[in-house]
């Protein structure tokens, strides 16, 4: 599945206000061998993207000048309205390892808990990884059902990862 992302490139000379108050998102793609280039897109277009792809997951930007492949690298939020002001996208290239963090899901039912009444810690929300951009996953699930002790845990080296993909937090 492509998620695709269209824009303009964004002229010098306008205010980052305007473009905000028309319904834009300022944004700049970027990369190893990417020139830096200053792009605008439509606000709930860009919502959605995000909401869709997060930061691991690759999407293909249109731009007047071509396709580009990138992550989405950076959001900066308005601190009072809640809403993305400015994006940075990291263009990737093929074939060209890639080390990013993606959330990890806990599901399931722990005996721990339920029947002891323990409770769930979660050290992690998030694990750092490495991988090919066509293996990255938007993210990892992680059973609790192996919790039946109250001393239970589960490390980040008992996370199971998709095929490709390698454990770039400390595993203990």
């Amino acid at each position: 599945m492509t998620i695709i992302l269209k824009g303009e490139i964004r002229d010098p000379k306008s205010k980052l206000a305007a473009i905000r108050a028309e319904g834009f998102i300022p944004a700049v793609v970027y990369g190893h061998k990417e020139k830096s280039t200053s792009c605008v897109f439509p606000i709930n277009t860009f919502k959605k993207v995000l909401k869709e792809a997060g930061e691991s997951t690759v999407i293909t930007i249109e731009l007047p000048t071509g396709k580009v492949s990138a992550l989405i690298h950076e959001v900066q939020v308005d601190p009072v309205k809640g809403i993305p002001i400015h994006a940075d996208f990291y263009a990737i290239e093929k074939g060209q390892e890639l080390t990013v963090h993606i959330p990890v899901e806990f599901t399931g039912v722990s005996e721990a808990i339920k029947n002891l009444g323990g409770s769930l810690v979660k050290v992690l929300h998030e694990i750092e990884i490495k991988a090919l951009p066509e293996n990255l996953p938007h993210g990892v699930t992680v059973d609790i059902e192996t919790l039946i002790a109250l001393d239970s845990q589960i490390l980040a080296k008992d996370i199971t990862l998709p095929k490709g993909v390698t454990l770039v937090t400390h595993a203990g």
